[in-house]
């Protein structure tokens, strides 16, 4: 069957099962602390957004197009970059997205408006979607099979950490600085990842033709889905438009793509069972964690009446859950089934949220505490072994495309939770924090029906 030759045979390319050591240490390295720039930089530029309307002189309302550029830009350049990629060079690509975002960061620094700032964010998101979309690929090709699920449970905890820490280093450089330094302190990182470029994996190109069409088609189906959706209660009709037209270019984009043999949007890869059935869980399941973390704060502030640092504890037990279990599913997932792994943890996720939402407003705290680590270690447990049937599932000479795919899922299933938490409160202002966490536990059963599905598959029920 297509799965298991895809899973199972030694790629026409040779290539070999990993780097040797001390290389593999140096290029995880450079992995961990890529991961480490992209998580900091979009968690603490968004705490700094009040302090920069403010100096700036800038509508509140119009200082969040900051963000909002910065997440359209990587949610609709991930998979075209990851084509790029696969022509131009893995090292190469992840040099000059390195290079494009310290310059840029240097550029949010000096703004002094609404419209340099914007433009600078964009070329960090394209430097910060440059690195994403490699992170798969390198990861594949840096670690052996045998040791993909240790690989990605160290990338799972270094986002848990820097999740958790990414605010409270906003926070405290804003106490002690100008938000000018919320920008500039990724840069020194980027320094000391630069000497790890040439220990990553040099895997070999491919030379077909680089569809330009493609590529221009690939940014309404994501851009005009995600803006569609926000607009969903406001205005319906603008709504309506933006998905027939998302609709109408992801079909021709996805009958454009069908014969090609490394297709910008990789349909090549979504034939894969076990990559198609991990693709689904994971929008489903970043989903809920961002209409969960969307929605969370608002829940805790406006109606609990907690103060922002009991907030800050309550969301970082989510992150320490995480990155807590994120080894132990590691571990797990070379030894026991996928789809099994997977639902429970997304199970997980749903059971954590629903006994939060369920509590009484008087509970005592450590309650809801154990229900924010509950929802964490279901995500931590569901993470690694779904990333890595994603990526293992893959031919070796499209886990460039794989590792675009598996980004491009998570910032479009993030985004996706965001917009049902604007249609929640669109919906109640008063109930949206309660509708929004109801979506979360929603979307946490679709996973666990996808897993499901997955599970009563025999095909795709492989251990990897």
């Amino acid at each position: 069957m297509e799965e298991n030759r895809a899973i199972n045979n030694t790629p026409p390319s040779g290539l070999p099962d990993g780097l040797e050591t001390p290389a593999r240490h140096w290029a995880a390295l450079g992995l961990l602390l890529a991961i480490t720039i992209t998580v900091l930089d979009a968690s603490m530029a968004n705490v700094a957004l009040p302090a920069i309307a403010k100096q700036l002189a800038i509508d509140p309302a119009d200082v969040v197009w900051v963000a909002i550029a910065y997440n359209l830009t990587v949610v609709v350049s991930l998979l075209p970059l990851s084509a790029v990629a696969e022509r131009v060079g893995y090292r190469r690509v992840f040099a000059i997205g390195l290079t494009l975002f310290m310059v840029a960061s240097f550029g949010a620094a000096l703004s002094n408006s609404l419209l340099t700032l914007t433009v600078a964010r964009i070329a960090q998101a394209l430097g910060s979607s440059m690195l994403m979309c490699l992170f798969g690929g390198l990861m594949r090709n840096t670690y052996p099979l045998s040791k993909l699920g240790m690989g990605l449970s160290l990338n799972a905890m270094t986002v848990g950490l820097m999740s958790v820490l990414g605010p409270t280093i906003g926070a405290f450089i804003l106490q002690l600085a100008s938000w000018q330094w919320i920008f500039l302190v990724t840069v020194p990182i980027c320094l000391v990842t630069y000497f790890c470029i040439r220990f990553l994996p040099d895997v070999p190109r491919h030379h077909g033709r680089f569809d330009w069409i493609a590529c221009l088609l690939s940014v309404p189906v994501f851009g005009l889905s995600i803006v569609g959706l926000d607009a969903v209660v406001k205005d319906p009709t603008r709504a309506a438009l933006c998905l027939i037209l998302a609709g109408l270019a992801g079909w021709i984009l996805v009958r454009r793509s069908r014969g090609q043999v490394a297709p910008i949007v990789p349909v090549d890869l979504l034939r894969i069972k076990p990559i198609a059935f991990a693709v689904a869980a994971s929008a489903f399941s970043f989903a809920a964690q961002m209409s969960a973390f969307v929605s969370l704060p608002f829940y805790f502030r406006q109606v609990l009446s907690f103060s922002y640092g009991e907030v800050g504890i309550l969301l970082g037990a989510w992150s320490v859950g995480m990155a807590a279990m994120a080894p132990v599913a590691g571990y797990l997932s070379s030894r026991f089934s996928i789809a099994v792994l997977c639902g429970i943890g997304a199970a997980g996720i749903a059971l954590g949220m629903f006994w939060l939402i369920m509590l009484p407003g008087d509970v005592a705290f450590f309650w809801l505490l154990a229900a924010m680590f509950t929802g964490g270690v279901g995500f931590g447990f569901f993470q690694t072994p779904n990333n890595r049937a994603l990526l293992a599932g893959a031919p070796r000479h499209r886990s460039g495309a794989a590792g675009g795919l598996q980004a491009t899922t998570r910032v479009f299933g993030q985004s996706f939770g965001t917009a049902l938490v604007a249609v929640a409160f669109s919906i109640s202002e008063t109930q949206g924090a309660a509708l929004g966490i109801w979506a979360s536990i929603v979307c946490a059963l679709a996973a666990v029906a996808v897993n499901v599905a997955r599970h009563l598959n025999p095909a795709v029920d492989l251990e990897l």
